[in-house]
């Protein structure tokens, strides 16, 4: 039987930066991890190769668009299999990044599935065959999440489609109808119809991304709706009949909308429920997620879990902080937190979201006395000269203080922009102020410079 100071199950986000945070702390660290290749889902069929399929679906509406385009004729149609492969060079590339983090720490690999024997004992299905026991101090499960399948749509036909699934397909659908309208079917909206693909955007609540500003989301429905996406409001699917040439998906309102394909986008499940941790008195929620404290221990504080499988923020960036404060609190007993204070969303559709702190629905309803400046990219000359005028960079500020209190960006790399006020905002002494924006000299032309217009524009609003 093995035995280590650390055993992380899963090797995506989260468990690296345990694994990583462990090892460079002194501790004896193994990982196991299910599938062929370290990752986990963000690198194989999750982030990453949505994120690049979007870059390729931006890049070629982008030329097909462009008056060079135009003049050099007709050009053949890209298919979306074609464009899903331009993702293969950057997997590979970060497969061997990963691989090498833990062979340079001295992190044992092992591939298979793990499952509890006992609070400290962990028994691996190896992938080569055979099993391996491995008893460790402490364990951090980071299993991740996969889509949630409703027990009444067979996800087995070819036409219908999750998040994980819908990477693998080798068609170019004609019509496509995405049930679910948050991050994940908003990306997949942007994608398909941008591509030339018919869309229906089925959203069971009264906005998109209702978490995010109102003027933002406004926004992204003028635009999704200019690309030809059909987005439908309060809407709950009643059954899901599948077709040889078509599925068509009925609503409860009566509707009836029949598409080449499906994509259910709706809530994600907890890797949880083949662990073994009924018999450790460690108990998941109707979706698979672990309950934690604020140092990310189960019931059982020498198990640890991390991102996914607990729920928000479910984003890869956390994940990795989650895992290196989990590892933080073993080694040393404590762990900062302050880093998740001011998290980013970032959304990528097309044209990309980003945004930090509180929207002006928050700041309204709890009287906090603010004003807002915007700029808007077509008026900086750089978004000008790369033909990306589409958005705009919005602050939020308390009225007497100046201080920074949210950050809402729309357009080409907000998800890169936001990271400017992210950091201002981050400053706890005189630094978080309109201030820092209005007397900092910015490149030019950059969009950057967009912080120094709507500081401009905001402090001009103040009476």
């Amino acid at each position: 039987m093995e035995q280590y100071d650390l055993l992380v199950i899963g090797t995506g986000p989260g468990g690296e930066g345990a694994a990583m945070m462990a090892a460079k702390n002194g501790l004896s660290v193994a990982a196991v991890e299910s599938f062929s290749d370290v990752g986990g889902g963000c690198t194989h069929w999750g982030t990453i190769p949505s994120k690049a399929l979007r870059h390729a679906v931006q890049r070629y509406k982008e030329f097909t668009s462009s008056a060079l385009f135009n003049e050099l004729g007709s050009i053949r149609r890209v298919t979306y299999p074609e464009l899903l492969r331009t993702a293969d060079t950057v997997i590979a590339q970060q497969v061997r990044m990963r691989r090498h983090y833990y062979d340079r720490n001295r992190v044992r690999l092992f591939h298979g599935l793990a499952r509890f024997i006992s609070a400290h004992e962990v028994e691996v299905a190896l992938t080569s065959g055979g099993k391996e026991r491995i008893r460790a101090d402490k364990i951090v499960i980071a299993t991740g999440s996969r889509p949630y399948h409703p027990q009444d749509v067979d996800f087995s036909h070819p036409r219908v489609h999750d998040s994980d699934s819908i990477l693998q397909i080798d068609e170019t659908p004609h019509s496509v109808t995405i049930y679910g309208a948050g991050v994940i079917g908003c990306e997949y909206a942007s994608i398909f119809a941008n591509l030339g693909v018919k869309v229906n955007l089925v959203n069971t609540q009264s906005r998109l991304l209702s978490f995010l500003d109102d003027e933002i989301t406004d926004a992204l429905s003028y635009h999704m709706r200019d690309q030809g996406v059909i987005v439908r409001h309060n809407e709950t699917y009643k059954a899901v009949e599948c077709r040889d040439s078509d599925v068509l998906l009925h609503l409860q309102s009566g509707k009836k909308l029949k598409s080449d394909m499906l994509l259910w986008a709706n809530g994600r499940t907890g890797n949880s429920d083949n662990l073994g941790l009924k018999a450790l008195d460690i108990e998941a929620n109707s979706r698979g997620q672990l309950e934690i404290n604020e140092n990310y221990q189960t019931a059982l504080p020498h198990i640890y879990a991390v991102g996914d499988v607990c729920g928000p923020p479910a984003l890869a960036s956390a994940a990795y902080d989650q895992g290196r404060f989990a590892a933080t609190h073993m080694v040393f007993g404590q762990c900062n937190h302050s880093l998740f204070e001011f998290i980013p969303t970032g959304i990528y559709t097309i044209p990309e979201i980003s945004s930090v702190g509180k929207t002006e629905q928050e700041l309204t309803e709890t009287s906090v006395p603010y004003e807002v400046g915007h700029a808007l990219f077509k008026h900086l000359a750089r978004a000008q000269m790369t033909d990306q005028t589409v958005g705009m960079l919005k602050l939020l500020f308390h009225r007497k203080t100046l201080e920074i209190l949210g950050i809402h960006c729309f357009g080409d790399r907000a998800s890169e922009i936001v990271h400017i006020g992210q950091a201002v905002m981050a400053d706890k002494g005189s630094g978080n102020s309109l201030h820092y924006f209005i007397n900092t000299t910015f490149n030019y032309p950059t969009m950057a410079e967009a912080y120094r217009v709507a500081a401009l524009n905001g402090l001009n609003r103040l009476a």
